[in-house]
């Protein structure tokens, strides 16, 4: 019987732990139920905005690329991006005008419009290295200028990481070398396409 008695008397530690237990439930439903402060939802707003501002770890845009054409001369490997290449076509007849500077080979005819032709290997400097086809003109333009660029052969658009683009060659530099943006990891050498077409001189005028 007195052992009964025992078990029927409430723990008072036992009391005191599930007081504790309602008054920190009964806080939490407060907590959860009221209207956040203008202070809080301002932090919220904020935390929430750095949270899409922030790119994602790794990620690669089309920001990060730069696409060109890559042509072949005199047995180089060069590109251009292809924001400045309206067309590429076979050259067929080239009108040669005297009294020029030799980097100006002469005109054709490109859809009904008269175009200078010039030669990079001339433009540039670069020595002559055996025989090379030049059969194909690139078309370069902008809003104020087009003109055509001799190659031996097109070697197609690829995709290149700005930030892989390196610094021109010391072979390249010290002529025309204002014209280079710099030189790919797989070593072709890339034109500035905006710098070239802003040069006046690349262009026969009627008037001339």
């Amino acid at each position: 019987m007195e052992r009964e008695r025992n078990n029927a008397i409430p723990d008072r530690h036992q009391t005191s732990d599930w007081d504790e237990l309602r008054r920190r439930l009964t806080a939490a439903r407060e907590a959860t139920s009221r209207e956040p402060t203008q202070a809080e939802k301002q932090s919220i707003l904020r935390a929430r905005a750095a949270i899409l501002a922030q790119d994602p770890a790794g990620e690669e845009t089309a920001a990060d690329y730069t696409e060109v054409l890559e042509f072949r001369l005199a047995h180089e490997l060069y590109g251009i991006e292809t924001t400045y290449v309206s067309a590429t076509v076979p050259l067929l007849e080239l009108t040669p005008i005297p009294g020029t500077p030799p980097f100006l080979l002469g005109l054709i005819n490109h859809r009904g419009q008269i175009l200078s032709v010039i030669d990079l290997k001339k433009f540039f400097d670069l020595p002559e290295k055996g025989l090379t086809d030049l059969n194909k003109v690139i078309v370069v333009q902008n809003d104020e200028m087009e003109f055509g660029v001799l190659a031996d052969e097109i070697a197609g658009v690829r995709q290149i990481r700005r930030d892989e683009i390196q610094p021109a060659l010391p072979t390249l530099t010290g002529v025309r070398e204002e014209y280079l943006l710099g030189v790919s990891r797989e070593r072709t050498v890339l034109l500035d396409g905006r710098r070239l077409l802003a040069d006046s001189s690349l262009v026969i005028n009627d008037e001339e």
